[in-house]
């Protein structure tokens, strides 16, 4: 099987953009999103490009941290973040945000959460998926299956908690 470097997946949300937005602009709320963070530490108060924060996260009994600064913060429409790993690139992460309502009054907002794999060649793509392997048990060529099943579940937990209001 050839290793998939870009994956997203996406759900329609009953709500509108800036409230889908505001949902997955603060990455201080994935923690009640995502299946693998358990914390997040941000600099500073506000989320915007640039700022940088610290992603804690578990899988079964290992523990990890990543390193992240936003790349893209556009209310409504985009937020998006790198990753590294002891300084060294890991991922993209990102959301699109896109109005799909043919109704004002039945506001209706697809959300799309995608993930591009960083460790693509040189000497350092090869020691952060070495670390990467050791510190989540997962290797860099089952990476995108395990980030698919968890967007999906990410994606769930956001349009449940966004429709709830």
């Amino acid at each position: 099987m050839e290793r998939e470097w870009v994956v997203e997946e996406s759900v329609a949300v009953a709500a509108r953009p800036d409230e889908v937005y505001a949902a997955v602009a603060d990455p201080r709320r994935m923690v009640e999103w995502s299946p693998e963070v358990f914390a997040v530490r941000v600099r500073g108060r506000t989320v915007g490009q640039g700022t940088r924060f610290v992603g804690f996260n578990r899988i079964g009994w290992r523990v990890w941290f990543t390193t992240c600064r936003v790349t893209a913060a556009v209310p409504g429409k985009a937020f998006a973040f790198r990753v590294s790993s002891f300084g060294m690139p890991v991922a993209l992460w990102g959301y699109r945000v896109e109005d799909v309502s043919d109704d004002p009054s039945a506001p209706r907002t697809r959300l799309t959460e995608y993930w591009e794999d960083l460790r693509r060649e040189g000497r350092s793509a090869k020691i952060v998926s070495v670390l990467g392997k050791v510190f989540t048990g997962v290797p860099a060529e089952r990476r995108a299956a395990v980030n698919r099943a968890g967007m999906r579940a990410t994606l769930d937990r956001i349009r449940t908690a966004v429709e709830a209001g």
